[in-house]
């Protein structure tokens, strides 16, 4: 699976800081005082925020600057803290959960920091945006956690940690820079209009705003795509089990499958491919080049990142194997994955979506499969046959695709033909 652009930026970051967290490791820094440290420079903050209330003016915004400062060099540390462990070897379970307790106690102090200075200086509306950000930025950092717990993975969304704690350092350290040029009690007003449209506090209020709408928005997103995952895991994990366990299920999945299994073809005979960790092939009536679809284990481990290889057997040339190039990975024979937790995934072919695959390991047993609904059961995939008459490469005649499975309950082949 390719890594977003997010996840390619938080590489360059790691890229950078690595030298400053491997000063640490040598000086004897453990993850868990990283982490505290970053949360004692939050507290540092609520601090600034509480002084620019009892000793600043509601037009001396050089509080919220020097806040804003010291929230994005706190955050730094929410990225050292994980990479102090991963570099020294040194990450523990509690160490993680420790890391999780310590950002909601941070994010909450700083919210806190922040309404008491806006209640304080009477911006009431921008305290109310204020805390409702709170809300969500709370509810997305729980969503995730309560979905992990489930065993699923839950990280989408345009406003997580990393970004909120941008945002709001950012546009505090603006709105401190600008007030030191154009004055904290600076107010636009437009002809016509009996309230000024914008303030220099509006630098750091408006983001708020914001912030309150897309951290909800994030947190409803994430519940969305939480109850997709779940509901999908729920369905396989229900055939599986009753396809292993329930004596009905094996009764009646034999009677429904006999009609799938009258198909008479005319199909070529080719080689069947026989390689170690083998999911499932494809082999087309062009020629007998096969499309081969096994395990990717790294270092003994599968990839989760990227679980399924994709490769030719090319029989019509000696029985070479070969990479697919991009085109037929992007538009014909590649395979996008979506991680649904608990080492089960979801795979969808590029150039027909329609059929969902799923490869797991099922509980009991060993050995990771591709499973797919064949006909009216569900069966572990061994072969896709693609029927082709003429056309080209972009748009072949495809006269049907056949699924070549054992159904899971009887251990009998059955088959199903997708007319596309």
């Amino acid at each position: 699976m390719k890594k977003s652009l997010r996840d390619k930026l938080q590489q360059l970051i790691y890229l950078i800081i690595n030298p400053v967290v491997k000063g640490l490791i040598k000086i004897g820094f453990t993850p868990n005082i990283v982490t505290l440290v970053g949360f004692l420079l939050n507290i540092g903050v609520v601090i600034i925020f509480v002084t620019g209330v009892q000793k600043g003016n509601r037009g001396d915004l050089s509080y919220v600057g020097w806040a804003g400062a010291l929230t994005l060099f706190a955050g730094l540390f929410d990225m050292l803290d994980g990479q102090v462990a991963r570099l020294g070897n040194l990450g523990s379970r509690f160490g993680a959960f420790f890391d999780s307790v310590l950002d909601r106690y941070s994010e909450m102090v700083l919210f806190l920091g922040i309404c008491y200075y806006l209640v304080g200086h009477h911006y009431f509306l921008s305290s109310m945006a204020a805390f409702v950000a709170m809300i969500g930025s709370m509810m997305v950092s729980y969503t995730r956690a309560r979905a992990e717990g489930l065993g699923i993975e839950c990280k989408g969304g345009l406003m997580q940690r990393p970004e909120r704690i941008v945002v709001i350092s950012v546009s505090a350290i603006a709105c401190g820079i600008t007030a030191h040029f154009i004055g904290g009690d600076y107010k636009l007003f437009v002809p016509g209009i009996p309230f000024h449209i914008f303030e220099t506090i509006s630098i750091f209020t408006f983001p708020l705003f914001i912030m309150a709408v897309m951290t909800n928005i994030t947190a409803i997103g994430r519940m969305r795509d939480a109850k997709i995952a779940l509901d999908k895991q729920d369905q396989v994990t229900r055939v599986i089990r009753g396809a292993a366990t329930t004596v009905k299920v094996l009764m009646i999945a034999a009677i429904v499958i006999l009609p799938t299994m009258a198909f008479t073809s005319g199909e070529p005979n080719f080689p069947v491919p026989n390689v170690p960790r083998q999911l499932f092939y494809i082999q087309r009536t062009s020629n007998s080049n096969t499309i081969v679809y096994d395990l990717n284990i790294v270092d003994g481990k599968l990839d989760v990142d990227d679980p399924v290889n994709v490769y030719w057997i090319r029989y019509a040339d000696g029985g070479e194997k070969k990479a697919l190039n991009y085109i037929q990975r992007k538009f014909a024979y590649g395979i996008k994955v979506k991680d649904l937790g608990q080492g089960k995934y979801e795979l969808h072919s590029v150039a027909y979506a329609k059929k969902d695959l799923y490869l797991m390991k099922p509980s009991g047993q060993s050995d990771y499969h591709v499973y797919a609904k064949i006909g009216n059961s569900m069966a572990v995939l061994d072969r896709i046959y693609i029927e082709i008459d003429g056309g080209t490469f972009w748009h072949p005649n495809v006269q049907y695709i056949e699924l070549k499975g054992k159904d899971m309950a009887t251990g009998k082949e059955v088959r199903e033909q997708i007319k596309p």
